[in-house]
């Protein structure tokens, strides 16, 4: 069972992504996909959108499982394993989850060698970067998010002219030298066939 985190900010596109690729990864039934999907308040409205798709989806809400959640995040996996033993798991954490952390929430959860962990995604959106880096507001946190990355999808890129785009780019791979960059727009598809190579084959190291 293969975990994959799709992070990212509120608003960067989580959701949309989410529905697009867990078909694309089922592949027609090749492969059983499972989600866990995670959001601060006690309704999980992401998943009930999610699981409007057809998905097979397994919200927690009330809290962030790289922290207080941790524990319930881990029970979710272990069910997930005995009652459906999906070959890949893609988590959408809360907008403010650092990616490191759901790691070692997923691997505390569950014992060794039951699942491998796959690559953390981290959505940046190409619409908002000012915002977004603002150290005044959000800054820190987004910061941390794409420090954390293993691959760093620039998401919206429809949305954003080529000198736009251009810019975004540098500043997160400034931020994060080592990452996998990627262009993505849930929209016209493009990037999404990398983001499933991505979920498929990579390996943790």
């Amino acid at each position: 069972m293969k975990i994959t985190q799709v992070a990212g900010f509120l608003g960067c596109g989580k959701t949309t992504l989410m529905l697009k690729l867990a078909q694309l990864v089922a592949d027609g039934g090749k492969r059983k996909v499972a989600l866990v999907v995670n959001e601060i308040g006690e309704i999980p409205v992401d998943a009930e959108v999610l699981e409007a798709g057809g998905m097979k989806v397994k919200p927690i809400g009330g809290g962030c499982i790289c922290c207080e959640m941790s524990g319930p995040f881990g029970q979710a996996l272990a069910e997930m394993r005995r009652f459906f033993n999906p070959d890949h798991v893609i988590v959408e954490p809360t907008g403010v989850a650092i990616p490191h952390q759901v790691k070692t929430a997923a691997m505390m959860g569950m014992r060794q060698g039951k699942i491998a962990m796959g690559a953390s995604i981290v959505l940046f959106d190409a619409t908002r970067p000012a915002e977004l880096l603002d150290m005044d507001m959000m800054g820190v946190l987004v910061v941390n998010q794409v420090e954390d990355a293993d691959v760093l999808a620039i998401s919206k890129v429809d949305a954003v002219d080529a000198e736009v785009l251009k810019d975004v780019r540098e500043r997160v791979h400034a931020l994060n030298e080592p990452a996998e960059l990627i262009n993505l727009s849930s929209f016209t598809g493009e990037g999404l066939d990398q983001i499933v190579d991505v979920v498929l084959n990579w390996e943790d190291k």
